[in-house]
C-alpha cells in the first residue's frame, strides 16, 4: 500500500518537512485519499488517517500506549530514553500517564484525574482573573506579539496557581516550563538540552519542596489535595506524582497557548466567524471545540497493536506501532462537511484533537476552560485587531502545531 503513497516517511507529515510546516493539509489530504494506512517500513510505524479508524483505535482499550511494547526499530521505540540506568527503572518511574499501560496508567491516573478535575470544576473565577491580568499588560499597546506576550503566560499562570506555586517564584517557574518543553523536541542542540536537564532538575526540586510544606501544612490547591490522597491510601509514589505534574504542566502549557494563538489567528483571517463570535458570545464553546477541529494544538498519537488485527482493510501484527494523525482525521470529508472550512456554528461530528478512550487528554477540562475564558472577552477588549504584514512563524517542534510568535496591531 505504501507503494502509491504520496510521502515516503512519517517525518514528511512534521514540521521537519517544509512544506508540512506551512500547510500539514498539503501532505495530509492527499495521504488520506490515496493511502489511509501508510507503512513506514524504515521505521516500522503504520500511519492512519482516516476518521473512522483513528477514532476506532483511540478509542479501543485493548491497545497498548507504551511504546516499549512496540517491535524493535520502530518510532515508538526510537524516541524513547533507552539508557540503561533508566531502563532499569520500574515503567511508573520514567515516564507519565500518557505513555503508560494499565495497571500503572489506572492507578495513577484516577487520583490525579479525581483531584484535577475537582480544581478545574471551580477554576473558572480564577482564571477569568488571570485573563483580565494578563490582557491588561498589552491593553493600549499599538502592536505586540500575541504568543509570547499573551498565549504564553495565560497557561502558565493558570496551572502554576491551581499547583499552588506562589507567586513570588511564577518568573523561575516560567523559565523552567520552557525550558521542560523542550523534552518534545528531538533534534535539541547541546545548549537545549543543557537548558532542559536544568529546568528538570529544578521543577524537580522545586516539586519536592512543595510537597513537604504542603503535607505539613495543606493549601488550597492541587498539590495539598495529592499529598492528602497519598495520605489516605492513593498507591502513588513522590517520583511518580512528580513526573505526571511535570507531564500535566508541559502538556498543557504548550498545547494551550497553541489553542489560543492559532484561534486568535483564525479569527483574524475570518472576520464572518470573528463577527458571529462577537455578536453571539454563546458560541465560545462551539468556536472552540473548531478551533481544535481546523487548526488543533497536536497533530498525533501513538498506539501499540496488543494483538493482530485488521486496522482500515490492513493486517496490522502484534507488537507494530501506529501513529493516528489526529490533524488528518479532523478534515476527513467523510466524518464532517465542508472539512476544510472553518465555522464555527458547526454541529455533529466531535473531533479527535484530544484523542481518546482510556488515554483522552487529562488536561483537556482544564484547557477548554481557559481557551473559554479567553475568547470570551479577546475580541471585546481587542475589538480593531488585525494581523501585521509579518508571515506566520510556525514552531519546528515536530507533531505539534504551533505560532513561534504572532504579531498584531490595532
Amino acid at each position: 500500500m505504501s507503494q502509491s503513497a504520496p510521502i515516503s516517511n512519517i517525518l514528511e507529515i512534521s514540521a521537519f518537512d517544509p512544506v508540512a510546516k506551512q500547510d500539514p493539509h498539503a501532505r495530509l489530504k492527499p495521504l488520506r485519499e490515496q493511502c489511509p494506512m501508510f507503512r513506514d517500513e524504515m521505521m516500522k510505524t503504520w500511519l492512519v488517517s482516516r476518521y473512522a479508524d483513528v477514532r476506532g483505535v483511540v478509542n479501543d482499550r485493548g491497545m497498548w500506549r507504551d511504546g516499549m511494547n512496540a517491535e524493535d526499530g520502530s518510532f515508538a521505540r526510537r524516541v524513547l530514553d533507552n539508557a540503561p540506568e533508566r531502563l532499569a527503572l520500574p515503567a511508573s518511574e520514567r515516564q507519565s500517564i500518557l505513555t503508560m499501560d494499565d495497571p500503572d496508567h489506572a492507578r495513577i491516573r484516577t487520583p490525579l484525574a479525581k483531584a484535577l478535575y475537582a480544581r478545574v470544576a471551580k477554576a473558572r473565577p480564577k482564571i477569568d482573573r488571570i485573563v483580565a491580568d494578563v490582557l491588561d499588560t498589552v491593553q493600549g499597546k499599538a502592536r505586540f506579539d500575541l504568543i509570547g506576550e499573551v498565549a504564553i503566560p495565560i497557561p502558565i499562570v493558570t496551572i502554576a496557581r491551581i499547583l499552588g506555586v506562589d507567586d513570588t517564584r511564577l518568573e523561575e517557574f516560567r523559565d523552567w516550563s520552557e525550558g521542560l518543553i523542550l523534552g518534545l523536541n528531538p533534534v535539541r542542540t547541546p545548549d537545549e538540552t543543557a537548558y532542559m536537564e536544568r529546568s528538570s532538575q529544578a521543577m524537580d526540586a522545586y516539586f519536592t519542596e512543595l510537597m513537604k510544606a504542603r503535607r505539613a501544612r495543606a493549601e488550597d490547591d492541587l498539590v495539598s489535595d495529592m499529598v492528602t490522597l497519598q495520605a489516605e491510601g492513593a498507591q502513588l509514589s513522590d517520583t511518580e506524582l512528580r513526573i505526571n505534574l511535570q507531564a500535566l504542566l508541559v502538556g498543557g502549557n504548550l498545547t494551550t497557548t497553541d489553542l489560543i494563538g492559532n484561534g486568535v489567528r483564525l479569527f483574524l483571517l475570518n472576520p464572518a466567524q470573528k463577527a458571529k463570535l462577537v455578536a453571539d458570545p454563546a458560541l465560545v464553546p462551539q468556536a472552540v471545540e473548531e478551533i481544535l477541529r481546523y487548526e488543533g494544538p497536536v497533530d498525533v498519537t501513538g498506539r501499540v497493536a496488543s494483538s493482530d488485527r485488521e486496522i482500515g482493510g490492513c493486517p496490522v501484527k502484534q507488537r507494530e506501532s501506529l501513529m493516528m494523525s489526529l490533524r488528518g482525521a479532523n478534515r476527513d470529508p467523510e466524518a464532517f462537511e465542508r472539512p476544510d472550512e472553518f465555522d464555527i456554528t458547526r454541529k455533529g461530528t466531535p473531533h479527535v484533537s484530544f484523542g481518546g478512550g482510556a488515554h483522552i487528554c487529562i488536561g483537556a477540562p482544564l484547557a477548554r476552560m481557559e481557551a473559554t475564558a479567553f475568547f470570551s472577552v479577546f475580541f471585546q477588549r481587542f475589538p480593531t485587531l488585525k494581523l501585521t504584514d509579518e508571515p506566520p512563524h510556525w514552531r519546528a517542534l515536530p507533531f505539534f502545531r504551533g505560532l513561534e510568535r504572532l504579531m498584531v496591531e490595532s
